[in-house]
């Protein structure tokens, strides 16, 4: 008789008030329970670890209610049915949804629509690109660019992040749609993979000195910056809003740069806002759930362009549940290149 699977779990011991170390995880394991009817019990292939995850940790108001003390941490992930009880999912199924930092995820039916769990078809793309393009990411980047961007042909269009998951679908996907496409990027390796990879029309090294985006932005956008996707905040933000064209609209989609900050607190707003007045331009937020009912639309149209060869997808890998702590501070001192994936199992 074969010996009932343990599910390894990663739970929040503590909040962190600057970076998140291993001493806030708590490592825990419980057996694995059978799905009650019009449950689902899914083993977790790949989680996606993204910087949200680190806003999710404050004890504070935002768009989703923060990780409970004690509770599974939050993640998106792809993982196999590997029991059902629910007419819609069958054992061998792949699906998507929040399955927690954690080996299996047992879904009752009332949790089903809340995690999010959806079939998923890997001939579109593989499990990796599941959690990056054709993921939340790329959902991100696409209604990000699309929707509050409204991109037209011959725009100038800089992405901050660029090598990142969401940039590098927000740059492919601005290049397709006609943009000139300026990347800001940390290191001279992620900015030539943007530039001879991508397709970006340049790349600006922020780590070049104090002055590199100032310099770089006025070389690279000598007409000014019609839109901008923000994902770092910060210094750079201020750097690019000294820079906007008339009529520009910025996409305020994460603040890298600041979620570490001590009490978990961001610093002060942009010191250029008033950017905003003298150009007409317009700075507006992007939070991907509000556009779940039309992720089919942009699925279908992104899968598209993985098969032609227009669109590349990028991941760094990292293996082990053990290694979560520190595979997702890379997030935070940019050593991922690429959408950070951690690996739980082998499909």
């Amino acid at each position: 008789m074969a010996e009932a699977p343990v599910n390894h779990q990663v739970r929040l011991a503590k909040r962190p008030e600057g970076a998140a170390t291993r001493e806030h995880w708590q490592f825990t394991t419980e057996p694995v329970g059978e799905p009650a009817q019009g449950g689902v019990l899914v083993k977790t292939l790949s989680l996606s670890l993204d910087p949200a995850m680190r806003g999710w940790l404050n004890d504070a108001k935002s768009y989703i209610a923060p990780v409970e003390i004690g509770a599974v941490m939050r993640a998106g992930g792809i993982g196999r049915v590997i029991a059902s009880k629910n007419p819609d999912f069958a054992a061998g199924d792949t699906v998507y949804g929040t399955l927690g930092v954690q080996e299996y995820m047992l879904v009752p039916q009332e949790e089903i629509k809340r995690s999010g769990l959806a079939k998923i078809d890997l001939r579109a793309g593989t499990i990796h690109q599941w959690l990056n393009v054709l993921g939340m990411p790329g959902m991100t980047g696409y209604f990000g660019l699309m929707d509050v961007g409204q991109p037209k042909a011959g725009e100038t269009v800089v992405i901050s992040g660029a090598a990142g998951a969401v940039g590098q679908t927000v740059g492919q996907l601005a290049k397709i749609k006609g943009c000139r496409v300026v990347g800001i990027a940390g290191g001279q390796a992620k900015c030539d993979w943007v530039v001879k990879e991508l397709g970006f029309d340049a790349c600006i090294d922020y780590k070049a000195g104090a002055a590199a985006v100032r310099d770089g932005l006025k070389t690279h956008c000598p007409k000014g910056v019609d839109i901008y996707f923000d994902n770092v905040g910060g210094e750079i933000l201020d750097a690019v809003l000294a820079r906007l064209a008339r009529k520009a609209r910025v996409i305020i989609c994460g603040a890298i740069s600041q979620y570490n900050n001590a009490n978990s607190m961001p610093a002060a707003g942009p010191r250029n806002y008033l950017s905003l007045l003298v150009n007409r331009a317009r700075m507006e937020g992007i939070v991907v759930f509000d556009y779940a009912d039309r992720f089919p639309i942009a699925v279908a149209e992104l899968a598209g362009y993985l098969k032609d060869g227009r669109m590349k997808s990028k991941e760094d890998v990292v293996v082990g549940l053990d290694t979560f702590p520190e595979a997702l501070n890379r997030l935070f001192s940019g050593e991922n290149f690429g959408k950070l994936v951690l690996q739980v199992a082998e499909d």
